[in-house]
């Protein structure tokens, strides 16, 4: 479907009313949804609290608590200064708070959202990969951890990197002399710890890859013990996945970068983490209970669909906020009437910004180059094994503003993407006869 929001009338439009697979394009369903309920400044919190008062000696007589608040921007990829990332800055400020032991536990909250941390629709082949990490309010580095193996003359040493007290890391490698090779196994075992087999060659250099961690919450409380150790403040307890006691005190807080920098990371760069927080950010706002799930924002979405953008709430299902379900249905004629909205809402400027544009930027850099696209169409992109789809706005040569959605479910992909691409560049030509 293709609509002229300058003049308000439909150029184009072929099964537009078809419930389709939208893959990424959903994320655009996800931004307009945030910036409605919050606003482009808006920033997430992650606290630390405490239930226990502090004595003179700087002991802490009682537990400590790291509450989340659904912060996709908790990483390193924000937090480059220290360059250990946010848990060694909320450490620091723990540490200056004048906490110096905790006598009691330190407790992982994530009770902002449901317990479910794989969204319904997730195929299982997704879940070893980083596009598929699990979903929780206590999340950090977009719930990655990197596996550090390095060879030595008398065999290797491997690190979790952040490290983390609750993700141990067993070391079965071995080295192989002279060789500059090597064949490693990174195994995530039921306990949670992350066992390391195969050998790498002396000569290797060291090797890192990346793991998805299953259950964020403790893992984000351990980096913080962690943090702790070596600021010098200990923790006698364990770390325990618990809600916040309802008398605790803030100790040290971190917030987001605001939800414009957060929504363009997140369409520009198709992370799908970033979209599964916000989606049930939303939803925990607007919960009587103050728990944010995958359901609740689908009928928020649908309510704003409906009242808001003008368009039906059974054009959209959601079953995630990111689009990596298969169970995600919508309409072309939905995702035009977003782009509408969002077009003449008070956060344009801002849901414009975040979309990649053709021929320049992220997942449309090197798509529709050196057309009358290139530098003007700016569209979100949903792609999958069996989806291809663009959704966006193109200024076409007579200035009017267009919005459109191009959406193919089947097997033939690239002849779809190179018939949407040659559409986006006949966009941008349009003129009126």
């Amino acid at each position: 479907m293709v609509v002229s929001l300058t003049r308000g009338d439909t150029l184009f439009a072929t099964n537009a009313g078809a419930l389709m697979v939208p893959a990424s394009t959903m994320k655009l369903y996800t931004a307009a949804l945030a910036f409605d309920a919050f606003g482009p400044d808006y920033q997430f919190k992650t606290t630390v609290l405490r239930d226990g008062a502090v004595g003179p000696d700087g002991t802490l007589n009682g537990n400590l608590v790291l509450r989340g608040g659904g912060d996709p921007g908790l990483s390193t990829r924000f937090w480059r200064a220290p360059a250990e990332g946010p848990m060694t800055t909320l450490a620091r400020m723990i540490a200056t708070s004048g906490i110096k032991r905790v006598t009691g536990d330190l407790i992982a909250d994530a009770t902002a959202f449901d317990p479910q941390r794989v969204p319904d629709g997730w195929l299982p082949r997704y879940l070893e990969a980083g596009y598929a990490a699990r979903v929780s309010a206590l999340s950090m580095n977009e719930n990655l951890a990197t596996v550090v193996i390095t060879p030595h003359s008398n065999g290797t040493s491997v690190s979790l990197d952040p490290p983390s007290s609750t993700v141990p890391v067993i070391n079965n490698s071995r080295v192989v002399a002279g060789s500059k090779g090597a064949k490693l196994t990174i195994r995530r075992l039921t306990d949670g710890r992350i066992d390391v087999r195969g050998w790498i060659g002396s000569r290797a250099g060291t090797r890192a890859y990346l793991v998805v961690i299953d259950d964020p919450a403790p893992w984000v409380a351990g980096t913080l013990r962690s943090a702790l150790a070596a600021q010098g403040v200990k923790v006698d307890g364990q770390v325990r996945v618990a809600p916040t006691p309802s008398e605790a005190v803030p100790v040290a807080q971190l917030a987001s970068p605001p939800l414009t920098k957060l929504a363009a990371v997140m369409n520009r760069e198709s992370i799908n983490h970033f979209a599964e927080l916000l989606f049930r950010d939303v939803a925990f706002a607007a919960s009587p209970d103050r728990v944010g799930s995958a359901t609740l924002g689908n009928t928020l979405l649908q309510k704003f669909m409906a009242e808001k953008v003008g368009g039906s709430a059974e054009d959209v299902y959601a079953a995630d906020g990111s689009g990596l379900s298969t169970l995600d249905r919508v309409t072309a004629r939905s995702l035009v009437q977003l782009l509408a909205h969002a077009h003449g809402a008070p956060w344009a400027g801002d849901f414009h910004a975040s979309l990649p544009v053709a021929g320049e930027s992220e997942l449309l850099r090197h798509r529709m180059r050196y057309t009358p696209a290139h530098g003007n169409l700016h569209a979100k992109t949903g792609t999958t094994n069996d989806v291809i789809a663009l959704a966006g706005y193109v200024t076409a040569r007579n200035g009017e503003i267009l919005a459109f959605a191009f959406i193919y479910n089947g097997r033939d992909r690239w002849n779809a993407r190179e018939a949407i691409d040659v559409s986006g560049a006949t966009l941008a030509a349009f003129v009126r006869q």
